[in-house]
């Protein structure tokens, strides 16, 4: 048997593609604990790729044809960002699939929003996290990206805040 290919594509997704983006996000989700179902609110919100598309960009990591991972992003103004600013892009939703999480897929992804952004111009990039999410939390600094607790936000009707994370491009 062969080993696996270390080749990864990054693209926009299509709306073929939305459903096994719907899986990986649960996958994801469910994998690291976020939530316990994908019949919470949130998890059914998540799982409307078609929503997010109509709203920013949605990209994908493809390995051997198959897709490993996705992000969503967006500038300020687009009207699905959360915290962007003026100048800022912003991404949300970054899932790999639990079976291939630190090959590389998401931090490709993340590296591609961020020449995404400097193409358009954008002085900066901007993602909210979970405060208890540790892969998440390891990640971004290792990219790069600061603590922005300035931009922290809170869940509706909840104490809980969400943590920001910053990058100057």
């Amino acid at each position: 048997m062969s080993a696996p290919s270390k080749h990864l594509t990054i693209r926009e997704a299509t709306a073929a593609d939305y459903a096994e983006i719907a899986r990986i996000t649960w996958a994801a989700y469910l994998g690291a604990g976020y939530f316990d179902s994908t019949e919470h609110p949130y998890m059914r919100q998540i799982a409307d790729v078609g929503y997010r598309a109509a709203r920013g960009t949605v990209l994908v990591a493809e390995r051997d044809g198959l897709i490993v991972g996705s992000v969503t992003l967006m500038a300020h103004g687009d009207g699905f960002e959360q915290v962007a600013r003026e100048g800022e892009f912003e991404f949300r939703l970054l899932v790999v699939d639990p079976a291939v999480q630190r090959s590389g897929a998401g931090s490709a992804l993340v590296a591609e929003v961020e020449a995404r952004a400097k193409r358009a111009g954008a002085t900066a990039v901007v993602l909210t996290t979970g405060d208890r999410w540790e892969a998440p939390n390891a990640l971004y600094p290792r990219l790069g990206y600061v603590r922005a607790p300035e931009l922290d936000w809170p869940i509706p009707e909840t104490d809980i805040m969400l943590p920001v994370y910053r990058k100057t491009l």
